[in-house]
């Protein structure tokens, strides 16, 4: 296993919503960490639900200005997972029984956006 963790759009959403309270720090922690250590993973679909929810559904919404920038500098982490590593992901959290949102999980290499 690489280390990388998938982050859902909970996590992101949460790092930017300021009425999120605790939420809202222990999200931007954990975003904090894995710029650090370069090992955040997402996928395109996170980008979009992200983008349409700050901008459009929490309480203090984002300029979509700001909302862009945000989704332009994790596009970088972005990759797109297959059935089969979905299925490893759903076979850990049942035998785990830890919760979905943050996965680790080995992507391929050429999944992976280059760095821009």
């Amino acid at each position: 296993m690489s280390g990388r963790t998938f982050v859902d759009t909970n996590v992101l959403i949460y790092a930017h919503d300021v009425d999120a309270k605790s939420k809202h720090a222990t999200a931007k922690n954990i975003l904090r960490e894995l710029w650090s250590e370069r090992t955040g993973v997402l996928s395109m679909q996170v980008l979009q639900e992200f983008y349409v929810n700050v901008t459009r559904k929490i309480r203090s919404t984002l300029p979509k200005d700001s909302a862009r920038l945000v989704v332009s500098s994790y596009s970088i982490w972005c990759t797109e997972t297959t059935p089969a590593e979905l299925s490893v992901a759903f076979r850990i959290e049942d035998e785990s029984g830890m919760g979905f949102p943050l996965r680790r999980f080995e992507p391929r290499a050429e999944d992976c956006w280059p760095s821009r």
